[in-house]
């Protein structure tokens, strides 16, 4: 076999249609748009425009709100926290919502930390944070630590 033998299998690549070349190319004339009206012209974009009758999403109900003052607490999980403690990222002991951040725990604190009780902790820590659920709460304290809850940051502000 030669170079010069190889080829494409027989429909293995169709040539681009080229529309509005004349009427013997069968793409001609209108270009496979119809006839006249405002679609068969250029630049075209009628996305959710129903002829003059109402659009459907102008005709359903408007439903809910965005609370602007709802709080943006970062969510860290027991078993992160005892995942953190094993590796000697942090020391069991005093932790608050700066120390998490500079373990590299969580990213950024937004307005506040909040813990929940996802996973399980061993080791007896002393959290300072904004916010606890109570099984997180009932999991320090059986481990031999505890959990104290400040006010989180945008509270503090106002």
């Amino acid at each position: 076999m030669k170079l010069i033998d190889l080829k494409d299998n027989d429909g293995a690549v169709k040539r681009k249609m080229r529309i509005g070349r004349g009427i013997g190319s069968g793409k001609g004339k209108t270009g496979g748009r119809g006839v006249k009206g405002q679609k068969s012209r250029s630049g075209v974009a009628i996305n959710g425009f129903e002829g003059g009758q109402m659009p459907l999403h102008r005709r359903l109900p408007k439903r809910g709100f965005t609370n602007i003052f709802r709080l943006d607490f970062v969510e860290v999980t027991l078993a992160r926290l005892q995942r953190a403690i094993d590796s000697g990222k942090l020391k069991a002991g005093a932790i608050d919502a700066a120390g998490l951040v500079a373990a590299g725990v969580v990213r950024r604190s937004r307005d506040g930390i909040r813990v929940i009780a996802t996973g399980e902790i061993k080791a007896a820590v002393q959290l300072t944070v904004h916010g606890a659920s109570s099984g997180a709460v009932a999991a320090v304290e059986k481990a031999g630590g505890s959990i104290t809850l400040v006010k989180p940051k945008a509270v503090a502000a106002a």
